[in-house]
């Protein structure tokens, strides 16, 4: 087994001096200034509006995460301001370009300001608070006016970047979260993997019949779970037959490839709205299992969009003979959340739908 003197000598002085000039060539230089200032400032910056512009000064990016932290968690976060507990640093930048130029983006720290926000607006109670359970069920309301305002005189202090791209902004927002509370996998694309394909699955993921037919739980909501089915069925109906590798890299590469690349909005959208108009045609309770079902799981979405979209390519005229394949065992088989990661059951569950939609043999791989 070699040494450690011997591990280190087979980096040679020729790569060493290609890594440090790769180090600088992608290093971005940041300034930045870092600020204090009251609560009672951050949610005017927050919540007042410009009049000039009708925007306010501090803003969420569309990249960011919606507000994800339960009442529980919020309370705990008021608790520690009454406590004097440290905070960590907010992290926001100055916009330099574009519509939003002047005004300062909210990089990491906006679960932290949305919830002073909704507490200086009495729009929710203190609650299982342990080191102050005499403050649960308080709304700030409830706290003397000289309590408020030594509340609202509480400092945060935030380190502003100065003269960064949206690039840089999205690259550190992008390793900020890569530790502690871990965003889900599409909060975190749409945090780092900004681009003309990301506002199209952004933008489909709205479609209003869409929705009522594919109902998913609150939480799956602010985890983009809607922007995430959307991406894939394209990824999936694009490149299914090759997809080797785990779900998440495999959307992951597939939204990558696609920002650098020109696709046909229009063409893409008009098959996902075929999609959507069969299956609320045909299908009796839509993209659920049954009528009682209150969410719809990614796998059986997925099968179902992709399969029917195969199926319309073939012919576009498609009228089902029978619709009784959606409740056999063999399709539940198929569409059981074991193996989503295996090619040949993405494969197979595909062509079941859409070969059980033209009325022939299933193709299974």
């Amino acid at each position: 087994m070699a040494n450690q003197s011997e591990m280190f000598a087979l980096v040679s002085d020729e790569q060493k001096e290609n890594a440090e000039k790769q180090i600088i060539e992608k290093q971005k230089e940041t300034d930045f200034d870092i600020r204090e200032y009251p609560v009672e400032v951050i949610v005017s910056k927050f919540l007042n509006k410009l009049e000039e512009t009708d925007k306010s000064e501090l803003f969420v990016p569309d990249y960011q995460r919606e507000l994800v932290w339960s009442e529980e968690q919020q309370s705990r976060f008021i608790e520690s301001i009454f406590l004097n507990l440290p905070i960590p640093y907010l992290y926001v930048a100055d916009v330099t370009e574009g519509e939003d130029e002047g005004r300062i983006e909210i990089v990491d720290g906006s679960q932290r300001i949305r919830t002073l926000v909704r507490f200086i607006s009495n729009e929710f109670r203190l609650d299982k608070l342990k080191m102050l359970p005499m403050l649960n069920g308080f709304t700030f309301k409830d706290f003397s006016i000289s309590r408020q305002l030594r509340f609202k005189r509480k400092t945060m202090r935030m380190i502003e970047l100065i003269e960064v791209d949206e690039e840089a902004r999205r690259q550190l927002f992008d390793r900020l979260n890569t530790g502690g509370t871990r965003l889900k996998d599409m909060e975190q694309r749409f945090g780092s993997q900004g681009g003309p394909f990301t506002d199209f699955v952004r933008e489909v993921a709205e479609n209003g019949v869409f929705r009522a037919l594919c109902p998913i739980s609150a939480v799956r909501v602010k985890h983009r779970d809607y922007e995430e089915m959307v991406l894939r069925f394209f990824a999936y109906l694009d490149r299914y037959k090759t997809f080797n590798k785990r779900v998440d890299d495999f959307l992951d590469d597939y939204l990558k490839d696609m920002n650098q690349r020109a696709f046909d909005s229009a063409g893409l959208a008009v098959s996902f709205n075929a999609v959507v108009a069969f299956v609320n045609n045909y299908f009796p309770n839509g993209f659920k299992k049954s009528a009682q079902n209150t969410s719809v799981p990614r796998i059986r979405f997925e099968s179902i969009a992709v399969g029917v979209a195969l199926a319309l390519e073939e012919m576009p005229s498609l009228v089902p003979a029978s619709m009784e394949w959606v409740e056999c065992e063999e399709y539940k088989a198929l569409i059981r959340s074991d193996a989503s990661n295996s090619r040949p059951k993405v494969i197979n569950r595909i062509h079941f739908v859409r070969d059980s939609l033209l009325g022939r043999d299933v193709e299974y791989v």
